[in-house]
């Protein structure tokens, strides 16, 4: 099969942020280009270029445009990424007194290491109070795989030693080199579909966000209008976690920054 044309990736891409709001820019052409090879392949389609010419012009289900967002969506994570939100997280939690479920939003919760990291330290230092972890993302696929909690053991690097033993389990036999989440923790975590680009469905309010590595892929239009739409879920007093990579201080928006990438409301 030949390799996608500059014609092709144009057209995909554009569709692609269409939808998404993501914009994959020239340097992704090797990976685009691979990944919709697979795709044409696993279609029936020998030409590419043919493929995404049927893809654009509508002659494919709305299945087909929904396996290529699963597969053109980078999620590329590990538990505990950016230690120090964690480090905050546990100390809210530990200092807050109030009786109420305390609830966090993983929003861009990718595979779902993120929220099952939240959920490990939640399950540790929030005593009696409930809690419950809600993960988003815009792909079906990952979040099919964040309900499973079964995930390749070096992404557990950074996974404290007690948190491995109490909630995980390591594989063995066809299962070497893996660990699952534990079923009583998984039960606490509730994964969904949603578009960050989009009006989001009915989700409650929430102590704490995690909104990280997720803005870079956006233009500062859709970056400020994701950055408020996930505000409206955030609490009087609650807090949103960004990504160290990335800054939100030039879009004008109604938050304060209490330390490096953690924001409250204005």
């Amino acid at each position: 099969m030949t390799a996608l044309s500059k014609k092709s990736f144009d057209s995909v891409t554009r569709m692609f942020h269409d939808v998404s709001g993501i914009r994959l820019g020239d340097n992704k052409h090797a990976l685009v280009s691979g990944r919709l090879q697979r795709l044409a392949q696993e279609a029936g389609e020998t030409d590419v270029d043919r493929y995404v010419d049927r893809l654009v012009n509508g002659s494919f289900s709305a299945q087909e445009m929904r396996r290529v967002i699963d597969r053109l969506t980078t999620n590329e994570t590990y538990f505990f990424r950016e230690p120090q939100h964690f480090e905050d997280l546990a100390q809210r939690v530990g200092a807050d007194s109030g009786t109420g479920e305390f609830v966090v939003w993983s929003a861009a919760s990718s595979s779902g290491e993120e929220a099952y990291s939240a959920a490990m330290l939640l399950a540790d230092k929030a005593g009696k109070r409930p809690w419950r972890i809600v993960g988003t993302d815009l792909s079906s696929s990952v979040v099919a795989s964040a309900r499973r909690g079964l995930y390749p053991i070096e992404r557990a690097r950074m996974v404290p030693e007690p948190y491995l033993k109490r909630f995980c389990l390591k594989g063995s036999g066809p299962y070497e080199n893996q660990l699952l989440i534990g079923r009583e923790l998984r039960q606490r975590v509730h994964f969904q579909e949603a578009n960050l680009m989009q009006t989001l469905p009915e989700l409650p309010m929430f102590d704490v966000i995690f909104l990280r590595n997720v803005l870079i892929y956006f233009e500062n239009d859709a970056k400020a209008a994701i950055v408020r739409r996930v505000l409206g879920r955030l609490k009087p007093g609650g807090v949103l976690y960004t990504g160290h990579a990335e800054s939100i201080s030039m879009l004008k928006l109604p938050v304060r920054m209490l330390a490096t990438a953690i924001h409250a409301h204005a």
